[in-house]
């Protein structure tokens, strides 16, 4: 095994573009890329080197310091690397000339950079990048901190690497109501500023390049703050906090996984075990994957993580296929079999308990991924988490793809579109030709039991004697067309994209535009159509330090969707339309 010194992960990760300041994303929890387009001799492949294309914008070369010149204070190191990357958009360290290349050479070279993008390959779920990632080189001003000390060169033999960001935003809305943003996401409570996200990372991760031993990896990755509200998995450490209180902070680990890579299989084989970032999407739960502060509805009310097992094949330097087993999305592997007391026994739940998370089963994903040789088109199509769909906590039957284009080095496109759908939700418009004794007047059978404990996810708050209800981010019941029917399908579609132009390696402009249709109202709470529209501009100091300010609008077309108290279900100062400005500033270490 080659030493692994700090002047060496730098000269291998700055090989000929931009280190990256934290790991990129699946959806995005973190194939870490590798940053260099080095198109260096393939090692042990018979494919013919790419035809050559035009590479990324590359960055100024930043001005060169040594590790020296840091001195041997750990604070001191950190602040002086720091002021040195300021004004940059690369690493100032200078580098070793006998790192290995950070891609392969024949693979398709690195489509953007790291400022001032979020990412500098087109993102992929579940996976490591093959082919493109070398260990321990993510640019951390910690790890530069300690390189010296006993633990710092513990760490860097081990190939070991712990780094975070904390990430801080704030917004003004034409909603006023508590949580009354929502439908939008994370910054769903109005005129306020919010501790999104404070995350730390320990990771190895496989060196996916060479192509002749076996290597393997992990990431332990933590979050605290008001988005923890967004990556809960049902039963899994958030439960107390969240679904009992709804505490504006709280922590999550939404990534806990191991991987082995196996290169002599095809092109390469990457093995994910553990709790895992969902696939696929443009956005991610990880602040810095994105390149807007806001998130789309799309977004918000997809899956968010799985546990289980995720594989990735390169077939071929442009072809990827992936499969996974997971139990389920968004929901412990032990809530398979707990249950709870059912306090209102109803068509659709007839029994005096019921499963806790009803759609905890085996659920089975499918993906392929296509890069063209020039990396300026990636199309990656996905079925994500598919088992008979039954009514959970976000088992959502996921069918959709990501398409990125690019235009010129400065310009391109992202897009999304799918479509997924629930079974079996309960139909609050559901009339029983006899009311139920108790059923308040005017009140639908489907919304009496809704309110009375008749389902797993009933809005119920009982001071957690029943721990299965949901104040805040539970699954919604449905508003089905039928009133005869205690239940239905529940479905929705979206189109998703963001249009990028990068103006130099520290500044890009991003418009978003999307179109979402809740057909039942199961994701959002509200039967209606969405469209948004949000402008966002993201500036760089340096590797580390970013922020994005930006203007969204929204409208609901069939309902007013915005200004409502979803917290105690106030509806009269609905509005069916929301223009907020917000933004945020990241500072990573």
């Amino acid at each position: 095994m080659r030493k692994h010194n700090l002047a060496y992960c730098v000269g291998l990760a700055l090989a000929t573009t931009a280190m990256p300041a934290f790991a990129a994303a699946d959806k995005a929890d973190g194939a870490v890329v590798s940053t260099s387009a080095d198109a260096g001799t393939p090692t042990g492949s018979g494919d013919q080197t790419a035809p050559a294309a035009t590479p990324a914008a590359t960055p100024p070369a930043p001005a060169t310091i040594t590790d020296a010149s840091l001195g041997t204070s750990v604070i001191g190191r950190f602040f002086k690397y720091q002021a040195a990357e300021w004004n940059q958009a690369a690493s100032p360290l200078a580098t070793d000339p006998n790192a290995p290349p950070g891609r392969r050479g024949y693979f398709p070279p690195q489509p953007v950079t790291q400022p001032p993008y979020p990412f500098t390959e087109w993102p992929y779920g579940a996976a490591t990048a093959l082919g493109a990632n070398r260990a321990a080189s993510v640019d951390s001003p910690f790890m530069v901190a300690i390189a010296d000390t006993d633990v710092g060169k513990a760490l860097s033999s081990a190939h070991i690497q712990t780094y975070g960001w904390v990430d801080v935003g704030g917004n003004l809305s034409t909603s006023k109501v508590q949580g009354g943003n929502a439908p939008a996401a994370y910054a769903y409570d109005p005129n306020t500023v919010l501790l999104n996200q404070v995350a730390l990372y320990v990771e190895r991760t496989p060196d996916t390049v060479q192509e002749d031993h076996v290597d393997w990896g992990f990431r332990v990755g933590g979050v605290y703050g008001s988005d923890y509200h967004y990556t809960a998995s049902r039963g899994f450490l958030v439960d107390q906090g969240l679904f009992e209180r709804n505490k504006v902070n709280g922590l999550d680990i939404p990534m806990i996984y191991g991987e082995l890579y196996i290169p002599h299989i095809a092109k390469g084989l990457l093995i994910r075990v553990g709790r895992y970032i969902s696939v696929p999407d443009i956005e991610a739960q990880l602040a810095p994957n994105n390149y807007m502060y806001t998130h789309s509805i799309t977004y918000t009310y997809d899956n968010y993580t799985n546990e289980g097992i995720a594989l990735t094949l390169a077939v071929t330097k442009n072809l990827f296929l992936q499969a996974a087993v997971a139990a389920g999305t968004d929901s412990a592997l032990w809530n398979a079999h707990q249950t709870l007391t059912n306090y209102l026994p109803n068509p659709l739940f007839p029994g005096n308990t019921f499963k806790r998370d009803p759609g905890s089963k085996p659920a089975f994903t499918a993906c392929a991924r296509y890069q063209s040789d020039s990396a300026s088109d990636n199309l990656y199509l996905c079925m994500d988490a598919i088992d008979n769909g039954t009514w959970g906590y976000n088992n959502l039957q996921w069918f959709g793809m990501t398409y990125y284009h690019k235009f010129s080095n400065k310009f391109h496109v992202a897009f999304e579109t799918y479509t997924l759908f629930q079974r079996h939700v309960l139909n609050l418009n559901y009339q029983a030709a006899v009311p139920y004794a108790g059923q308040n007047p005017g009140e639908t059978t489907g919304q009496y039991i809704w309110q009375s404990g008749g389902t797993p996810f009933s809005p119920t708050f009982n001071n957690g004697a029943n721990p299965g209800y949901y104040p805040f981010n539970g699954p919604s019941a449905a508003q089905c067309n039928n009133t005869t029917q205690v239940s239905c399908t529940a479905r929705s579609a979206t189109e998703l994209s963001y249009w990028n132009y990068e103006f130099n390696p520290l500044n890009n402009i991003s418009f978003r535009e999307e179109f979402y249709n809740d057909e039942e109202g199961q994701r959002t709470g509200y039967k209606t159509r969405y469209y948004s529209v949000g402008f966002g501009y993201q500036h760089w100091f340096g590797p580390q330090i970013e922020v994005r300010p930006e203007i969204v609008y929204y409208h609901s077309l069939d309902t007013k969707a915005f200004n409502n108290n979803n917290f105690t279900g106030d509806t009269s100062q609905g509005k069916n339309y929301q223009l907020l400005v917000s933004g945020d500033i990241i500072i990573h270490w």
